[in-house]
Order: C-alpha cells, then sequence, then structure tokens
C-alpha cells in the first residue's frame, strides 16, 4: 500500500491556504469558520483516498493527476487547530492539520411576524420535523463528482444579507445567517447553480417553499422562500434551468432568494464558489438594510 503525502496548507494566508493548481474550477479557500479548506492528497492509488472531517465525509476529487480533498468549515468551529482524517484502503488513518482563524461576522436586526419567532408547540414541532428532512437531505453523498464547483449566481440581484451575519429578530438573538440572502423581485426566475438531482421539496415553516438539489460528493445546494417550486424529487438538471421564482413564503421581510451552499453536510459561505465580477475583484454590492 502506498504512502500518503499532504500539501498542509499554512493558516496565515489564504492564498497559500489552496496551496493547488488545478484544472478544477474551485471554490476560493478561505480558513475560517464557514469557509473553505482545499489540500492536495499526493496519493499513488488509482481508487480516491476516503476523507472525513467530524465523522462526515468529504469531497475528494482528481485534478492534473492528484488527489484534492475540499472540505467545509462548520461556522461553529472553534479556533485555532482541527484536522481532517485521510484513510488509504486498508491503511490506518492520517491527520491533515490545519488552523482555523478567525473572522468578524455582521449583526443584523430584524423584524417578522412574532409567530415566526416565538413559535406555538404545533409550530415548533414542525419546524423540528422539517429540519430533520432537511438535514437528511444535506446528508447525501451521490459518488458523481460535481460537474463544476465554480457555481451559477440563481438569481441577478445585490446581496441583501451575507453569510454569517449575527440574527436578531424582534429583539431576540436567534442562530447566525448560513446563506447568501439575494434581493430579487417576486417572480424572477430561479436557476439551478449547477447540474445536479432535486432531492428535496417542500412548503416548510421557516424556509417557505424550498428546492434542495444534490450536484455530487456532499455539494448540495438550498434555494428558499420561493413564490412557486417548477420542479419535482427525482428532476435531473442543468446549470442554469429554471427551478422556481422569488418570493417571500416562511420567516421573511419582503421578496428575495435565501441561497445556501453545504459541504459535508454542513453550509458554508455561498460567496466563496461565484466568479468574482468583473469590476477590479471589486465585491458584489450589499444593502445596509435587509430584505
Amino acid at each position: 500500500m502506498s504512502m500518503l503525502w499532504f500539501l498542509v496548507a499554512a493558516s496565515a494566508s489564504v492564498s497559500q491556504a489552496a496551496g493547488v493548481k488545478s484544472s478544477l474550477e474551485l471554490p476560493r479557500a478561505s480558513l475560517v469558520p464557514g469557509g473553505v479548506f482545499i489540500t492536495s492528497l499526493d496519493s499513488g492509488g488509482e481508487q480516491p483516498p476516503e476523507a472525513t472531517y467530524d465523522g462526515k465525509r468529504v469531497m475528494v476529487l482528481r485534478s492534473n493527476d492528484r488527489w484534492l480533498a475540499v472540505v467545509g468549515i462548520p461556522l461553529s468551529t472553534k479556533l485555532g487547530h482541527t484536522s481532517v482524517l485521510v484513510k488509504e484502503g486498508s491503511a490506518t488513518e492520517v491527520p491533515v492539520g490545519f488552523e482555523v482563524i478567525d473572522k468578524q461576522y455582521p449583526t443584523q436586526s430584524l423584524k417578522v411576524a412574532p409567530g415566526k419567532v416565538d413559535l406555538s408547540p404545533e409550530d415548533e414541532k414542525r419546524s423540528s420535523d422539517e429540519s430533520a428532512r432537511i438535514r437528511s437531505a444535506l446528508a447525501t453523498y451521490s459518488p458523481n463528482a460535481p460537474s463544476s464547483l465554480r457555481l451559477l449566481q440563481p438569481v441577478p440581484g445585490v446581496r441583501s444579507s451575507s453569510y454569517g451575519s449575527r440574527r436578531i429578530f424582534n429583539n431576540e438573538p436567534r442562530n447566525p445567517h448560513t446563506a447568501m440572502d439575494i434581493a430579487s423581485p417576486a417572480g424572477t426566475p430561479v436557476k439551478a447553480a449547477a447540474d445536479g438531482k432535486v432531492i428535496e421539496t417542500g412548503d416548510f415553516f421557516l424556509p417557505g417553499n424550498t428546492v434542495i438539489v444534490d450536484h455530487g460528493e456532499g455539494l448540495v445546494t438550498m434555494y428558499c422562500h420561493l413564490s412557486k417550486i417548477d420542479v419535482k424529487v427525482g428532476d435531473e438538471l442543468k446549470r442554469g434551468d429554471v427551478l422556481g421564482k422569488v418570493g417571500a413564503t416562511g420567516r421573511v421581510t419582503g421578496p428575495h432568494l435565501h441561497w445556501a451552499v453545504a459541504l459535508n453536510q454542513t453550509f458554508v459561505d455561498p460567496a466563496l464558489f461565484l466568479a468574482m465580477p468583473a469590476r477590479h475583484g471589486k465585491p458584489i454590492p450589499r444593502r445596509n438594510k435587509p430584505t
């Protein structure tokens, strides 16, 4: 059995953190909570090594005659040293360590219907049951690699709320925002970010009308608050296919798309998967007031 040697990123620099030249279109590396860790696995085998992080299987892709691990870092990850476990065949697991560094996310205060914050026992049970359905969909790990890790922004518009924002609903702190909100008029067609298969749809209490798409090897995208769902479970989608329309269903303050990207069952920053705008690398414009 061949020995695994690893090119592990230094945490001091995101460009060094990627540490990988690849023919694949990869997300941008960012060693922060909610970011992505990418490392080369110099394995002599034709079969991919198996990698896990926090007990969950990690994407391993072939590029330029080497294997790459692409790891989603949960927003709840503690700062400091952490490790991906890599195993080749029957060999012992080898830890691949990296350092998670700090990132300060903004805080947002939002006003919504009181019934969407202080839930009745019936709504609490419904929301809990629906969360289990969503977690089950996020746990999908189909064997085929994604066609691309550079995703299409599903709708035009400015970013009205970014990933990682600390949320305060009606003066009550809630979980951080684990998606990107894109302000777009109601009825705007919502497009699939990449080739994939629809694995869940539904009218959920908090996310509203929702579509979840599997793109392969643990890459899953979710589209929420839709006014209309135009696909069903099992549909095969191509990048750019319309899957629904922008709406204001669920817990919202106005029409917009809540777009989430998950790797190894954890929501990560969707902005890392988008091409940088052509305006000399300036970030996508954001509104000060969320939708």
